[in-house]
């Protein structure tokens, strides 16, 4: 099992306590960003845009613990910029575990086996480790050669000394189905505790906008990815959300079920799109025009997102939340995913969708060899 039961029932009382009284839009992950800078400047990541005298800013730790009180979501992710990089970072995690917020603490690991020592191994902190793919795949995607192997080094280093380790893994389209499983084989050998997999969000400042997938593509690369997965692989994912990936299960984005918290406050509407903020995580909710976002909206900056931090909120609330879907769970568990065939292109989905562009190839910037705050930011 890739979460712990203690942690699958903190969310499935949660999402129950929400259901039964009324709520209909609730936050299940606080995407805490408490600095942008980063050590890498990555080919798809759009959060290389801000100037200097914001890059050096922090949210103290009393700033991160009055959002994740204000928010009272049970489950805390910390990506960036590199939040290692953040000189109380381990302040803030501690004071997270104290309030018993299940942490997700998205690194690079470039600086993880230097900083180890600043934190406790326990059941509420998870080392999520970017890994865009293999070796070659992923120093490719951050720009720097060597990068993969000091991940490797890290997440070995992180369970030898009794922590939690997931990978986080953003797919583009450029990604290999065959070198990926070969990946999943990998990291389940190493003992990581289960990976997260995302199509890329097309962020417009991205250096590499030829990397980003349309839906159709999307569907088409993770049916082929994820075809008869094996039943050792374990997913730090909902089964309904590897299934929604591969065209199989429709979802609709529920964008506050991933708020943002960052230095210019909170985030509208989400992780991936900034148009506004908020001072408070009530007016975030309150203030917020919800129906102009999601595919169901039209608008066409979520058309073709498949992001996780849209659509999982979505796929444990229907889990829980409706018989089909828990039903559907079930079968997934007992029976595993990507059972259907594994088609270069999808069957024809219910619903309209634009037709994948012409793939040209692609063009990177000169990789990057930066060793300390390079402008940038890790991707969810």
């Amino acid at each position: 099992m890739a979460v712990p039961v203690s942690q699958m029932w903190t969310v499935a009382s949660y999402v129950l306590s929400q259901r039964l009284r009324g709520v209909k839009r609730y936050p299940l992950v606080l995407m805490l960003e408490p600095l942008f800078r980063c050590n890498l400047a990555c080919a798809g990541c759009g959060k290389i845009q801000y100037p200097t005298d914001i890059l050096r800013k922090n949210l103290s730790p009393e700033d991160c613990f009055r959002a994740v009180d204000e928010c009272g979501a049970p489950i805390v992710s910390i990506p960036g910029g590199e939040p290692l990089l953040h000189p109380q970072i381990d302040e803030i995690v501690a004071g997270l575990v104290a309030r018993k917020k299940y942490i997700y603490l998205c690194t690079n690991a470039l600086l993880l086996e230097k900083h180890l020592h600043r934190f406790q191994p326990s059941k509420y902190l998870t080392f999520s480790i970017h890994l865009d793919g293999p070796r070659e795949e992923h120093d490719f995607a951050v720009c720097r050669d060597g990068v993969y192997d000091i991940a490797i080094a890290a997440i070995k280093s992180a369970l030898t000394r009794g922590f939690r380790v997931t990978t986080n893994s953003t797919v583009f389209n450029n990604g290999d189905p065959a070198a990926m499983r070969q990946m999943f084989d990998d990291l389940m050998d190493l003992g990581v505790e289960g990976m997260m997999l995302s199509p890329g969000y097309p962020y417009e400042k991205a250096p590499a906008q030829d990397l980003f997938l349309q839906r159709r593509q999307t569907e088409s690369l993770f049916r082929r990815m994820l075809h008869r997965a094996k039943r050792r692989w374990k997913f730090n994912l909902s089964p309904l959300f590897l299934e929604f990936l591969q065209g199989r299960w429709d979802l609709e984005c529920t964008p506050w079920g991933t708020p943002t918290y960052n230095l210019f406050g909170w985030q509208k509407p989400c992780y991936l799109l900034q148009e506004g903020t908020a001072a408070t995580f009530q007016e975030l909710m309150e203030t917020t025009e919800w129906e102009r976002y999601g595919r169901a909206s039209g608008n066409p900056k979520c058309a073709n997102c498949m992001v996780h931090c849209g659509y999982e909120p979505t796929a444990v609330a229907e889990t829980f939340g409706s018989v089909r879907g828990f039903l559907k769970v079930v079968a997934l568990t007992l029976f595993g995913t990507g059972r259907g065939p594994a088609l270069e292109e999808p069957e024809p989905p219910t619903h309209a969708a634009p037709p994948p562009p012409e793939v040209v190839p692609l063009t990177l910037p000169p990789r990057r060899q930066r060793e300390t705050e390079t402008v940038g930011a890790s991707r969810p």
